[in-house]
C-alpha cells in the first residue's frame, strides 16, 4: 500500500464582503466565539479581519478592501460577492494545473502588497477563487506598517 499524495491545499479562506463590517466581525468573532487570527486596517474604510473556524478561516472584507483586493489580485475585474480562497504551497503552478483541468484564468499571479502571490480563476460550479502563496510569516507581515488589527 503506498502512501497518500501530501495536500496541496494548506488552508481554505471563506471570504466575505460584510457592508456592515462592524457588525459581522461583532457576530462572528464576538457573539459566535471565532478567535481573531489577524486584522488589518489600510484606511478608515479599508479594513478585514480573519477568523479562526477550526481548520479554515472566514475572511470578512469591508467593501473598499474588497475594491483593493480585485485592484490588486485581478486588475480592478469584480469579484463576487463570495469568493473562497486556497492557501497553496506554490500558486503559479497550481494556478496552471487547475487551468489545465477547467478553469479559467482571471489573473496570472501578481505579488500583493500584503506579502503573498495571489492568482484568481473561475472554477467550476460557478465559484471564483483565489489561490494564495504566503511570502512571509504573519509574524513579519504584522510588524510592518500599514498593518493593524480592528481592535
Amino acid at each position: 500500500m503506498t502512501d497518500p499524495a501530501p495536500a496541496k491545499v494548506r488552508q481554505l479562506r471563506v471570504v466575505v464582503e460584510a457592508e456592515d463590517y462592524d457588525a459581522a466581525v461583532h457576530f462572528f468573532r464576538d457573539v459566535l466565539g471565532m478567535p481573531e487570527e489577524a486584522a488589518f486596517a489600510e484606511g478608515e474604510e479599508d479594513r478585514v479581519a480573519i477568523l479562526e473556524a477550526g481548520v479554515a478561516t472566514l475572511e470578512i472584507a469591508s467593501p473598499a478592501h474588497k475594491r483593493a483586493i480585485d485592484r490588486v489580485e485581478a486588475g480592478g475585474r469584480p469579484s463576487q460577492r463570495i469568493r473562497l480562497a486556497f492557501e497553496v504551497d506554490d500558486a503559479a503552478t497550481a494556478t496552471a494545473e487547475l487551468a489545465e483541468a477547467g478553469a479559467t484564468v482571471v489573473a496570472e499571479p501578481v505579488e500583493t502588497p500584503w506579502r503573498s502571490l495571489n492568482s484568481r480563476l473561475d472554477a467550476p460550479a460557478g465559484l471564483q477563487i483565489t489561490l494564495f502563496q504566503e511570502l512571509e510569516s504573519r509574524e513579519e507581515r504584522t510588524a510592518r506598517d500599514g498593518f493593524a488589527t480592528g481592535r
